[in-house]
Order: C-alpha cells, then structure tokens, then sequence
C-alpha cells in the first residue's frame, strides 16, 4: 500500500505525529510503501484525516 501525507502535521496530537514519523511520513507530500498488513491498516485508521491511501 503507497501513502502520502496530504495535510500538515501542525496542530495534530502527539501520538499522531508520532505515528506519521513511524510510517516515514515528515513533510507533506512524503510519500512511502508499506506492507498491506493489520499493522500498518491501524496505524493508517488513526491518521487517515492527514494521508490518501492507494493499493499498488
């Protein structure tokens, strides 16, 4: 699964600017391949206001 950060991690709660980093998401316009796993689906679930998601 590709993602990309779309919207600003300024003013978002700690855990989820912690989680973005996790995922290797810092700027906007980052964009990363992670495995399609039930791990990487939850950490998604908790920014998914701040990514778009694609299945490549």
């Amino acid at each position: 699964m590709t993602i990309k950060l779309v919207k600003s991690l300024i003013g978002s709660k700690k855990n989820q600017i912690a989680t973005a980093h996790a995922l290797g998401l810092k700027k906007i316009g980052d964009v990363t391949t992670q495995p399609d796993n039930a791990q990487t689906k939850g950490k998604v679930a908790k920014i998914i206001h701040l990514v778009e998601v694609s299945e490549a």
